[in-house]
């Protein structure tokens, strides 16, 4: 799926992250969300390679990256420390200053990386997501059925490993169902390399405390910044799936501008996984949007 890509193991402060790489353009960073790992890049990231210097990992505790033990803070799978994985590894692989790409939990990390490391960010993508604090102050009976799982993944250990572990197959195919846009829209290799990773336990608690750490550190880091006006200083890009996060808001737009000083939107018709839905209409508004910064930048 990743012809010409090359695999790097890069140790941090605690973890150990498997990527690929290869371009020779520009760096950019391209992070997953849940419940995937980096495969979900594979319709996308070989035609950005053309341009750039693309950098696929998989988060701490996913995929083939290995996370330390939990912490009762939560605050190894913050997207505080998350975010300063994606330091090390883009140091370690020659890049100082880069732009970003993040869907889902992905996003998330890449939002929180640019706000704790602004001088390291060119431009940032995020991937059909509302910051984390808003989600929570949104939250109410309708969202809180539609996105059950930001509560479920929360509760304490081992509530969710058990149940999930109990037939992890399942669960995995239930949340890809409840989110695509359309039946068989996820390419049947991408799918088995995910369940392949999801009947590890250790993904499984890696990926329960993310949400831990969503609904606790994450949201107390939000706040902090948003109350004392530290902003997205790069511009920023809002890319949305109108059969998903249309759910929530009728435009994220709305909701990220307080956010960023330079923000902008594309909405894709597609589901949640923009990615693969819509791959060439995903990989075409990043490339432009990337693109455009390089000739911001051009003497």
């Amino acid at each position: 799926m990743f012809e010409g890509f090359r695999e790097h193991r890069i140790r941090t402060a605690d973890a150990d992250i498997f990527t690929l790489a290869n371009g020779n353009g520009p760096p950019l960073l391209l992070l997953h969300g849940f419940p995937q790992n980096h495969v979900m890049w594979h319709r996308v990231a070989p035609r950005l390679a053309e341009a750039f210097s693309v950098v696929v990992p998989d988060l701490r505790g996913y995929g083939d990256s290995l996370g330390p033990p939990p912490d009762p803070g939560h605050r190894h799978y913050s997207k505080r420390t998350m975010a300063a994985d994606m330091i090390a590894v883009m140091s370690a692989l020659g890049h100082r200053r880069f732009s970003l790409a993040g869907h889902d939990r992905g996003g998330r990390v890449a939002y929180r990386l640019a706000l704790d490391h602004p001088d390291s960010v060119a431009r940032l993508a995020v991937l059909d997501i509302l910051p984390t604090g808003d989600v929570w102050e949104r939250m109410n009976a309708e969202a809180g059925i539609r996105s059950y799982h930001w509560l479920f993944l929360a509760q304490p250990a081992p509530l969710p490993e058990r149940l999930i572990g109990g037939d992890p197959d399942f669960y995995l195919g239930h949340l890809l169902d409840r989110w695509a846009g359309r039946a068989g829209a996820l390419d049947s290799v991408a799918v088995a390399e995910y369940a392949r990773h999801f009947q590890k336990p250790s993904v499984i608690e890696a990926m329960c405390e993310d949400y831990r750490a969503g609904a606790s550190l994450d949201r107390e880091d939000d706040r902090a910044d948003f109350l004392s006006g530290h902003r997205l200083a790069c511009p920023t890009l809002v890319l949305w799936a109108r059969r998903y996060l249309a759910g929530t808001t009728s435009s994220p737009l709305d909701v990220w501008r307080p956010w960023a000083e330079d923000v902008r939107e594309v909405a894709l018709d597609c589901g949640h996984f923009l990615a693969e839905e819509e791959p060439d209409a995903c990989a075409e508004a990043l490339e432009h949007f990337f693109a455009d910064g390089l000739k911001s930048t051009a003497p």
